[in-house]
């Protein structure tokens, strides 16, 4: 790939990239809250010591690791019964956690990584309709159900390649709702036939395709895109990660493919971030070697765009990388949480670690932020509050009893944790 532009800052500038959504404002409406930032919009993470007890407990009979969200004082997520081929998206109420209704769908049970669950997915939210995808290997579904929980359209699109299974979430970009459809090309298994990925764009009231856009296909990437918008709030960009594309851009209004960059070796799990002028993407492997690095997001004004555009890199971190958990970005700083229990303070611009220090255990939810604080939750259920800035103090360590694989949500003064079989609440007000 060759570059044909001079890169400059970008037009759109942090107070842009950093607009969410308007659509709620205190919520917690797709995965990893607004616009995949992992920040709440308003109020402040809870200490959670070890005297700390939920205000409710909610069984949910199954220990999926799909995400809840958070929309006008009800908890949306999705819940797999494998015993009897069903996955259902759940409606409960946030004051006490109980099941107001639930859309329950066929699904056959299917090869996933030993992580992986049938309903690892997180439901995406707007005014009208909640959307929600999955899949069985043969099919995969996105389907838009309204808040009565009536089925409003249904897409297949049809059969879904990866050794690890499925576990892409939908994402709402104005009056679209997008979903990262990548698939395994490598690496695969005798007889198992390369799958096709490709950015998919579906109208978010018919469900009629709007654009999809063939991409690299190597290895399944699970993040969702990042949106730069305009300082109107107007999505002007979708910034995505994958193998064979690195960071890479597409243009919302129709899909095309902006600029990419050869900056990867190993898969994407993690989404991607947006800092000023910079995307910052993760790559790594179960075996270690994680990268995170920042490209800076060219200038598209000469024209110049496509797989011969290319963002430039700015720098690399290669020690405490995360893998799996999406990181967040506050005041100019990164905070992350490798898979093996190593937090970091990064800086945004520069990619110099302020701290890193050992939490122990492994992640594989990702950090959340609200307030000046920011929460990591290991695979075995130890939950660590942290401050959001370069000292990084420990503030309260709870454990929580339970495995936990979904990240948290906070919105409207409550915390929620899946952890095991259990949806956990805690009072996000008293800190």
């Amino acid at each position: 790939m060759t570059v044909k532009f001079c890169c400059y800052v970008w037009a759109v500038f942090a107070v842009g990239l950093l607009a969410t959504s308007p659509v709620f404002a205190d919520s917690w409406p797709g995965f990893h809250g607004p616009d995949a930032r992992g920040i709440a919009p308003e109020g402040q993470l809870p200490l959670l010591g070890e005297s700390t007890e939920p205000i409710w407990t909610q069984t949910l009979g199954s220990r999926d690791v799909g995400s809840p969200i958070v929309v006008n004082d009800r908890i949306y997520l999705l819940r797999s019964d494998p015993q009897a081929a069903m996955i259902s998206l759940d409606c409960r109420n946030l004051s006490d956690g109980e099941l107001v209704w639930s859309v329950q769908k066929p699904q056959q049970v299917y090869h996933l990584h030993l992580r992986n669950t049938l309903a690892s997915a997180t439901p995406a939210a707007d005014d009208d309709h909640l959307y929600w995808a999955y899949s069985d290997g043969r099919h995969t579904w996105l389907i838009a159900t309204g808040y009565d929980g009536q089925e409003v359209w249904t897409r297949d699109f049809g059969r879904w390649q990866s050794q690890h299974g499925f576990g892409t979430s939908p994402l709402v970009v104005g009056d679209q709702v997008v979903l990262f459809y990548s698939q395994q090309a490598e690496q695969l298994k005798p007889g198992d036939q390369p799958g096709q990925s490709r950015m998919i764009s579906v109208d978010r009231a018919t469900g009629e395709t709007r654009w999809e856009t063939e991409l690299a296909s190597t290895r399944t990437s699970y993040g969702v895109p990042a949106i730069v918008r305009d300082d109107s709030g107007r999505p002007t960009m979708l910034v995505a990660s994958n193998t064979g594309n690195g960071i890479f851009g597409l243009d919302p209004s129709d899909g095309r493919l902006l600029f990419d960059s050869d900056v990867f070796d190993k898969r994407c799990c993690s989404s991607p971030l947006l800092f000023g002028n910079l995307a910052i993407g993760t790559c790594g492997s179960g075996g270690g070697g994680n990268q995170l690095v920042a490209v800076e997001l060219p200038s598209l004004e000469s024209g110049n765009t496509g797989s011969d555009t290319e963002a430039r890199e700015v720098y690399r971190v290669t020690s405490g990388a995360p893998y799996v958990p999406t990181s967040v970005i506050s005041n100019g700083l990164i905070f992350a949480v490798d898979d093996r229990g190593i937090a970091s303070c990064i800086d945004a611009k520069t990619g110099k670690t302020q701290k890193r220090q050992r939490l122990g255990g492994n992640y594989g939810a990702s950090p959340i932020l609200a307030g000046d604080r920011w929460l990591v939750i290991s695979l075995d259920g130890v939950a660590t509050v942290m401050s959001a800035d370069q000292e990084m103090s420990v503030l309260s360590v709870k454990e929580l009893g339970l495995p936990v694989g979904a990240t948290p949500a906070i919105a409207d003064g409550r915390l929620l944790i899946r952890a095991g079989d259990q949806l956990l609440c805690f009072d996000a007000d008293e800190n």
